[in-house]
């Protein structure tokens, strides 16, 4: 298990290593298959997929998922609302029209794979295509799977207070602590390294780190709820899109805004 983890994790740094450096649509294509998938695993998991893929209501929601991105390249993002409020109308429609096929649960459901998967998940393209992006956008990956790999390391050795008994009894107030702290520094190292700003980045990776989380905490509890272990097995080791990214997308959103914000 583990040389096949270490194999899956070594060909997934290589991927985003060179769709992120190449951006541009080679980035926007991959992060939109990456949202299809993962909102394919949500689908699943929170029972909006019907016995056979591709119903009326998850098609739906695919489509709501396309048309954000195609927003985002319109006068980059000025659509984006829009394109939000019309997916919602897209899985009415279908509510609606296909009554009762579909029950309320699995629309709003349909509706939140779209916002948690969809439009979250596109914030790494549009960091990336921010004026320094190609510096920016990697502050997302380094709070998010730095402060995993800091909080493991920090909870094995120092360890003692759960955060979170009921929903992860392995984590750890300390491993947390540790988490935040070792995102901060990797954040330090990585301004030293780029020349980049050294408090912005520091803040950003703090700030990411907390929220990356909550991420993955929040990713555990619907697979708890929905009593199931991996939301897929596309990536061996791993498990689904989003059991690998499940701290990124919440991270995401953060970096980005924090880079408008503060760059």
């Amino acid at each position: 298990m583990f040389v096949t983890r270490l194999i899956s994790g070594v060909i997934l740094v290589a991927v985003a290593l060179l769709t992120i450096c190449s951006g541009g649509w080679v980035l926007y294509f991959t992060m939109l298959a990456l949202s299809l998938i993962g909102a394919g695993e949500l689908y699943r998991a929170m029972k909006v997929r019907e016995e056979k893929p591709f119903g009326l209501l998850e098609l739906a929601g695919y489509i709501s998922i396309i048309l954000y991105y195609v927003s985002l390249v319109l006068m980059f993002g000025a659509f984006q609302m829009m394109a939000v409020i019309l997916g919602l109308v897209i899985l009415m429609f279908v509510y609606v029209f296909a009554y009762p096929r579909y029950h309320a649960h699995q629309v709003m459901a349909a509706f939140f794979g779209i916002i948690y998967v969809g439009v979250m998940l596109a914030c790494i393209y549009q960091t990336r295509m921010l004026p320094g992006g190609t510096f920016h956008v990697w502050l997302i990956f380094l709070c998010s799977w730095g402060c995993d790999t800091c909080a493991y390391c920090a909870g094995m050795l120092f360890g003692k207070h759960k955060m979170a008994p009921v929903l992860s009894p392995k984590k750890s107030v300390e491993g947390a602590v540790g988490g935040v702290t070792g995102s901060v520094i990797l954040g330090l190292l990585y301004a030293l390294i780029t020349r980049g700003p050294l408090l912005q980045y520091a803040v950003i990776c703090g700030i990411g780190a907390l929220i990356s989380m909550v991420g993955d905490l929040a990713a555990s509890a619907i697979k708890r709820n929905m009593e199931i272990k991996d939301y897929g097995k596309l990536i061996p080791g791993h498990g689904g899109i989003l059991d690998r990214f499940d701290s990124v997308i919440f991270t995401a959103p953060v970096i980005y805004y924090l880079s408008v914000i503060l760059m």
